[in-house]
């Protein structure tokens, strides 16, 4: 009779210990590519760091999630493995071939945004393609066998992509720094870049990925004609029982002649949207995270909800917002189809509108 529930026991166990180390239990405080531009002239100041050498986030006092709230959190996702639930997003397959002839064009490329699903975006714009957070995995944790389960394929094969130029990593939480799919990445093309936050370049080359560039906040590097910004962004860092922090997070932009393109990563809502966006905007697309907020006494700090992200976009003097970071993942309680409803709903209110507050099906590709 034991025998009998020992793998739901087991799985229980390990989905336990994944969620531990995903999820917050407290927030605190060469070739193409140019070596990162650092020092006086950085448009932003550098991540603050404690007595303990561990980064900061600006407003590095930020409040603690109780250990009640943690547990009924993660028993409700243990839960909600076994019983499945609905409203994923849809998926569209993506052969790549448009995407594939976009790359070959090296005088009138088209800019466009692809979403792979959860934070994975392929841009395409000012004659270079790359991949922010990407991840093909079905599960992100620390074991194959257990972690939140992936709603939906990616919206595109990792054999359909087209050459990657380069990759930026918002910060080493599994659903968004995924090593098989980065080593993946590196097989495929050896000349690829990955921009990654200070700290987290020893993970990927312990991995075997060497065309790492860690980059501060205010830091920057060239690439072929475009910019690459590390910018500043509210959330944390985590991959194991004793590295919290140990490693910083970051939202990034890619500026060039023709475009100019923010990803933010994973974060909370905070005042620095506003300081990017007049330092470096208008942009004409930003990918706002707009998932993964309940519940909210757990997420409030570190992800955004739908109201925040469409403010973040107007903060950010964004043309066009793209949501991301939803529906892909079992992550957290809101249900899976309201956040793209309630994205929608705020930027209809704004300046944003319909036609500007983008909810992309996975692996649909826009022009922007």
């Amino acid at each position: 009779m034991i025998k009998k529930h020992q793998p739901r026991r087991l799985a229980s166990l390990c989905l336990l210990s994944v969620f531990a180390l995903t999820l917050p239990t407290y927030v605190s405080a060469e070739g193409q590519v140019n070596m990162p531009s650092k020092g006086k002239n950085a448009l932003f100041s550098p991540a603050g760091q404690d007595a303990k050498n561990r980064y900061t986030n600006i407003a590095d006092n930020l409040p603690s999630v109780s250990g009640k709230v943690r547990a009924k959190f993660f028993l409700g996702r243990i839960a909600s493995t076994f019983s499945g639930r609905s409203g994923a997003p849809n998926l569209v397959p993506n052969d790549g071939a448009l995407l594939r002839e976009n790359a070959k064009n090296t005088t009138s490329t088209q800019p466009t945004v692809t979403w792979v699903g959860h934070a994975t975006m392929l841009v395409q714009m000012e004659h270079v393609t790359f991949l922010t957070d990407p991840i093909w995995s079905n599960k992100p944790s620390p074991v194959p066998f257990a972690g939140p389960k992936r709603f939906v394929k990616p919206g595109i094969s990792l054999e359909n992509l087209p050459p990657i130029d380069f990759v930026l990593i918002s910060h080493n939480h599994y659903d968004h720094l995924d090593l098989p799919t980065l080593r993946d990445l590196a097989k495929l093309n050896a000349e690829t870049i990955f921009f990654v936050p200070e700290g987290n370049g020893k993970l990927l080359r312990k991995n075997g990925i060497e065309q790492v560039q860690e980059l501060n906040w205010g830091d920057t590097a060239s690439y072929k004609g475009t910019t690459i910004h590390c910018l500043p962004t509210q959330h944390w860092s985590k991959r194991s029982l004793t590295d919290t922090r140990k490693a910083l997070w970051s939202s990034w932009a890619v500026t060039g002649p023709e475009r100019r393109f923010y990803f933010a990563g994973d974060t909370g809502y905070f005042a620095g949207f506003k300081e990017i966006g007049e330092k470096l905007g208008p942009f004409d697309l930003a990918a706002v995270p707009i998932g993964a907020y309940e519940p909210t006494a757990m997420m409030k700090v570190s992800h955004m909800d739908p109201e925040e992200a469409v403010q973040a976009a107007l903060d950010l003097q964004a043309n066009t917002a793209v949501a991301m970071h939803f529906g892909t993942f079992d992550l957290s309680e809101e249900p899976l189809a309201e956040p793209p409803l309630r994205f929608k709903a705020a930027a209809e209110a704004t300046g944003l509108g319909v036609n500007n507050s983008w909810v992309l099906d996975v692996g649909e590709t826009r022009q922007f």
